[in-house]
């Protein structure tokens, strides 16, 4: 059985936990880019103009590009680092919600070309995928504290 150098263990231990907690904040900030490329495409005249100085839609892309590559391997990297220190999963809410969002991540970021051709339903699809995505990513940080705060309890 593979195992993680005792060195390593802490450092290996809490960086999933670390890292979805970054970014769920890097969420955040996606999703106040979402809503400025929805104002700038809803607004007019000066308004227009001073909110495409933003590039909140260059923004937004490359912010949801680093969410979607970190958010895989961090589920991947957690569940791996699980299976290594314990042999198993603990298949329970959290791992089950955690795939769920990494679907819901790869499937919003599969719209974007329909979205980029202006097709409506992919907008408002992406939109709710990442609306669901932000909540279980709330509940998730919840969860993923009470798993933490078991393993500094053993």
């Amino acid at each position: 059985m593979l195992e993680i150098p005792a060195a390593l263990k802490p450092v290996m231990t809490f960086f999933h936990p670390l890292l979805m907690w970054v970014l769920l904040a890097v969420t955040l900030y996606a999703l106040y880019l979402g809503i400025q490329i929805r104002r700038t495409r809803s607004a007019e005249g000066d308004l227009k103009k001073e909110l495409i100085k933003g590039k909140f839609n260059l923004k937004h892309h490359v912010v949801g590009s680093i969410l979607l590559v970190f958010m895989v391997t961090g589920t991947l990297g957690g569940m791996a680092v699980t299976y290594i220190n314990n042999g198993k999963l603990f298949v329970g809410p959290h791992l089950l919600a955690g795939l769920g969002m990494t679907g819901l991540i790869a499937t919003s970021a599969s719209l974007v070309p329909f979205m980029q051709k202006g097709q409506g339903w992919a907008r408002y699809t992406h939109i709710v995928l990442n609306g669901v995505l932000v909540g279980l990513f709330g509940w998730q940080a919840v969860t993923g504290m009470q798993i933490v705060q078991r393993i500094l309890n053993s």
